[in-house]
């Protein structure tokens, strides 16, 4: 138990960065959107889109592979500095790569659009890539070395930096010089340069990054193993695929929506609905995160113990269990959840508990997911990947034309339910975990048959306020339930009371 408590402080603590840093990137977005008009936002909506599959592409599976050959090589330090010196040299040569190529590549991207500053962004995208790619391993040895603290207040000061950034240059400049045209801020500010800030903020943000990763930089005991090299690339390719395959799940929904809708006039007033309510599912997103930020080192370092198979049997309870409340907790308060998005878009809200259970599904099958990286059987998280983007362009062709936005939330839910599916067949075959099934679908099931009581309810409730107080007493039902199903079954939180 005390190492379950152990990775929940650690899940906790990982949250807080994530959150916020969620949070305060979301204001952002209305800074942008004020500043800058539509095409030169269109500029920045452009690159980003870019900045994930990249990201995948700039660090080839390192990370993981370090976690994997930090627990079974036997010498960490050599791992640690394999895989920075690799990363260092290709990040390099990547970005060297397309900042020689900018020329090229802004013709190619910015049709119909400004071009004559679309090298420089381009440019900075690439420096950003680099820095981040670098900055990988020395972040994932503080995960590994449980420095969650140390961890946390570097991700901090880079976002609070970003948008301190943003709120001088985009905000604070402008209103100084109108003020005063001689202010200081005249020789910083150029409202020409437009977009570019937020393409310069950022590389200055990642660059500080990693001069604060300096004390995980300097001390190392530099050298270079060619076999470990190897291994550790052979480990980390199907990693690689598999986060390609991700980004299809992940996003692709999104760049299909507007283009298979049956009325085109339609298509963005859809994708805008459906972009929106997509964010109301963020709590689930963020707690799927940031469980993974702490589950991914906790897991192999308990991959050699006897008991590993049942510890991580209940991690997933206490994952399910959680999981099943936010899915509860966002669904019956969604009358205040609601506000956080305009009244246009609340036409949507249906796709809400879709896209919940949709991530939930992906959180579970995350947690499944160890059993082929503790083996070293990582080409079957690529098929499994690849499958789920097959079933995610499927069903999304299929079902668009037909339900629009409706049939997106529920390609994302056949996707992941499959994947964790066929994720747990196979790995009960290689790495049998004593998952209890039946308690799984209880919690869940009752967590779905409280909700449907709710929508029941909600039609003889007279105010919010009303429904607000029914729901809170749906939800301290559940957790009576559900409290007493562990104790009754002498399930992992029942033994929390024992303590």
């Amino acid at each position: 138990m005390s190492l379950l408590k152990k990775l929940a402080s650690q899940t906790a603590v990982y949250g807080l960065s994530s959150i916020l840093g969620r949070l305060l990137n979301y204001l952002l977005v209305p800074l942008y959107t004020r500043v800058f008009d539509t095409a030169e936002y269109g500029v920045v909506t452009q690159l980003y889109a870019y900045v994930t599959f990249f990201n995948v592409l700039f660090t080839y599976g390192l990370e993981t592979a370090f976690f994997r050959f930090s627990q079974t090589s036997g010498d960490n330090k050599k791992v640690y500095s394999t895989g920075l010196l690799s990363l260092l040299l290709t990040s390099v040569l990547g970005a060297v790569t397309i900042i020689l190529a900018s020329g090229w590549l802004s013709g190619e991207l910015s049709e119909g659009t400004r071009t004559e500053d679309y090298p420089l962004y381009i440019s900075c995208f690439a420096a950003v890539l680099a820095f981040d790619a670098i900055a990988t391993l020395p972040f994932a040895r503080l995960r590994l070395q449980n420095r969650a603290t140390r961890f946390v207040t570097i991700r901090l000061i880079s976002i609070l930096l970003n948008v301190g950034l943003n709120c001088f240059f985009l905000l604070y400049c402008p209103y100084a010089i109108r003020q005063d045209p001689n202010s200081f801020c005249a020789a910083l500010y150029d409202p020409s340069f437009g977009v570019g800030y937020v393409f310069v903020i950022n590389v200055v943000t990642s660059g500080i990054t990693l001069l604060l990763l300096l004390p995980e930089l300097l001390p190392v005991r530099w050298g270079f193993d060619t076999a470990l090299w190897k291994n550790m690339l052979r480990y980390g390719f199907p990693l690689m695929i598999a986060g390609f395959a991700g980004m299809i799940n992940e996003t692709i929904d999104r760049i299909l929506l507007p283009e298979l809708v049956r009325d085109p006039s339609t298509s963005m007033v859809q994708l805008g609905i459906y972009g929106a309510c997509y964010k109301l599912s963020i709590l689930m997103t963020l707690f799927v995160q940031t469980f993974r930020y702490a589950a991914e080192p906790f897991f192999f370092t308990q991959a050699g113990k006897e008991d590993a198979p049942k510890l991580y049997a209940t991690v997933m309870h206490y994952f399910v269990l959680a999981g099943a409340l936010i899915f509860l907790g966002v669904q019956l308060y969604m009358d205040w959840i609601q506000e956080f998005i305009g009244p246009d878009f609340r036409s949507g809200l249906v796709v809400v508990p879709i896209l919940l259970i949709a991530n939930l599904c992906l959180g579970v099958y995350l947690n499944l997911s160890f059993w082929y990286k503790i083996t070293g059987h990582t080409r079957w998280g690529a098929w499994f990947s690849v499958f789920g983007a097959v079933i995610t362009v499927v069903l999304n062709v299929l079902l668009i034309p037909f339900f629009g936005y409706l049939g997106a939330a529920w390609a994302t839910l056949v996707c992941y339910a499959s994947m964790m599916a066929v994720s747990y067949y196979y790995g009960q075959r290689y790495y049998p975990v004593p998952y209890d099934l039946a308690a799984f679908a209880y919690l869940i099931g009752s967590a779905l048959l409280i909700f449907f009581l709710s929508e029941w309810l909600r039609g003889f409730s007279g105010s919010t306020w009303q429904t607000t107080l029914i729901n809170s007493g749906l939800l301290l039902t559940w957790i009576g339930v559900a409290a007493a199903y562990e104790h009754r079954k002498k399930l992992p939180l029942s033994r929390l009371w024992s303590r």
